[in-house]
């Protein structure tokens, strides 16, 4: 009886099980334009991944881009704030996670235009090889990942 008295009393001393799960994603706001399907994929390929986001409809995605920060040379069809960073384009959801660990001094992350096979771009097996752009504040971009992996 000693025995398990001694377990009980050491297993209420330690933290809850929350304690030790993985901090919460910060929530993403997206700007995108109403008829555009892969930015919808997109959305869903954040939120499959973890992320809560919000979408807000806008007809005129370079002016918000232009509002927001983003140079409009990594621009693409959606833009989004995570965290304190821009994401623009089709991003992979591992490159915000990786992202929002290492917090780099920088705007965000940008895959310029729309290349195929990246999250919301999926055509059968078709793969073009892309870089996600860290992009910093005086406007330049070096590469953060380069997709395909593998």
């Amino acid at each position: 009886m000693k025995r398990r008295q001694l377990l009980l009393s050491w297993a209420a001393a330690l933290p809850a099980a929350s304690a030790f799960a993985a901090p919460a994603l910060p929530p993403v706001q997206v700007w995108k334009n109403p008829s555009c399907g892969c930015c919808g994929a997109w959305v869903k390929h954040l939120q499959q991944s973890g992320f809560v986001v919000s979408v807000t409809e806008v007809d005129d995605i370079d002016a918000t881009r232009a509002r927001l920060g983003m140079p409009a040379v990594y621009g693409s069809c959606h833009t989004a704030r995570v965290g304190g960073y821009l994401l623009e384009g089709h991003v992979p959801a591992a490159e915000v996670k990786r992202l929002l660990v290492m917090k780099p001094v920088a705007i965000g992350l940008a895959v310029p235009g729309m290349p195929v096979g990246a999250p919301g771009m999926e055509v059968g097996d078709q793969h073009e090889v892309y870089d996600v752009l860290l992009v910093e504040h005086n406007g330049r971009a070096r590469s953060f990942a380069r997709y395909p992996k593998g």
